[in-house]
């Protein structure tokens, strides 16, 4: 029984003994003194100088592609829709520029329908490398504030 003892104490002694001498080396921990936080003041005018909220502007225009990964020969659509105040614009002309890689493809113009949106249907016949992006550019020329681009990407897979 002493024996047993005599070894638990040991394991005891022999775990304490690596951290007892770190104690024994390092030097005592330091505390550093808490300082006062600084006091902040907001102003009872801060609430009148909120900026005017920002307008929007009222034509915009969104375009996109039927697939955003089509394969390297295969023929998309792109649309794009013109809006006023929200309303679509009908009988503006538009057209669509594509960026491949190696050179620029522009498309047949359109002209928007009674609902501001256009189409143009684009073959890649592998003119653009897989993986990498093409974008495409489709602009309203004749708004009242003169031409509007909007634009898209596809990537084929």
């Amino acid at each position: 029984m002493m024996k047993r003892v005599l070894q638990s104490g040991f394991f005891y002694m022999a775990a304490l003994a690596p951290g007892l001498a770190l104690a024994a080396c390092g030097s005592a921990p330091t505390v550093n003194a808490v300082q006062p936080q600084q006091t902040v003041t907001i102003s009872a005018g801060f609430q009148a100088r909120i900026p005017p909220i920002p307008t929007v502007e009222p034509y915009r225009c969104g375009a996109w592609t039927s697939t955003n990964a089509p394969g390297p020969g295969a023929t998309i659509k792109v649309y794009s829709r013109l809006t006023h105040n929200n309303l679509g614009v009908p009988d503006i002309a538009a057209t669509a520029d594509v960026h491949f890689q190696s050179r620029d493809v522009n498309l047949a113009q359109s002209t928007s329908d009674a609902g501001g949106y256009v189409s143009f249907t684009l073959p890649l016949m592998g003119r653009q490398p897989a993986k990498v992006p093409a974008t495409v550019d489709v602009t309203f020329t004749g708004t009242p504030n003169g031409s509007l681009t909007c634009t898209t990407f596809f990537t084929p897979h």
